[in-house]
């Protein structure tokens, strides 16, 4: 295999993992796939790829896509991290406010130096992370049940759980179990949504 045939193959596999990501990539992914810091920084500096922050960089010529401010704060934060509470809550389109920060549920050990982001240390369970969008979430119950806790408005949460019960993101059942095991507001908006649904 000669060098360009290796380099070839280098830029293949990095676009790869970027195309998962809305076109953005890490540093640490670069060098997976076989990237140098140097080569890093000289493609950055001819306008191949673009440095984002700190150890995040973008292919150039990718597609734009709206998610991409969530896709850099999951990756500055880490692959563990999970976006969670009110971005969660937009990202599945069960909100028209869009949060001031982007919100992410991260593990105790994880740095907390990122400014403008909201980090959590809230405990997950497996089944509370799935993916949407391409990106790691809570999901629909779990991200209902954390902004109620966290004191989103009564308004917003209830119009969230008629959302996600209307457009089949999850059933009435879960939801309520869920609630159950929550007790307190959350239980009260998830009921006080379900009797305006069966109003209608």
């Amino acid at each position: 295999m000669n060098n360009h045939q290796i380099g070839h193959d280098k830029f293949t596999a990095l676009y790869e993992v970027a195309e998962a990501q809305a076109g953005y990539f890490t540093a640490d992914q670069a060098i997976i796939v076989g990237f140098s810091h140097r080569q890093l920084s000289y493609y950055a500096s001819t306008g191949r790829f673009e440095r984002i922050v700190r150890g995040v960089y973008r292919l150039a010529l990718f597609p734009h896509s709206p998610q991409e401010d969530l896709f850099i704060a999951w990756l500055r934060v880490g692959k563990q991290a999970v976006i969670s509470h009110d971005s969660a809550l937009a990202l599945y389109e069960l909100s028209d406010v869009m949060p001031a920060e982007i919100h992410l549920i991260v593990p105790p050990t994880a740095s907390r130096r990122h400014p403008g982001l909201r980090l959590h240390t809230n405990r997950l369970q497996p089944d509370d992370v799935t993916s949407y969008m391409g990106l790691p979430v809570t999901t629909v119950s779990r991200t209902i049940a954390h902004v109620a806790i966290a004191g989103l408005s009564d308004e917003l949460v209830i119009q969230a759980v008629r959302e996600a019960i209307q457009r089949g993101l999850v059933t009435k059942q879960y939801l309520l179990t869920m609630a159950e095991g929550q007790g307190g507001r959350v239980e009260r908006l998830v009921q006080s949504a379900f009797a305006g649904i069966e109003k209608q």
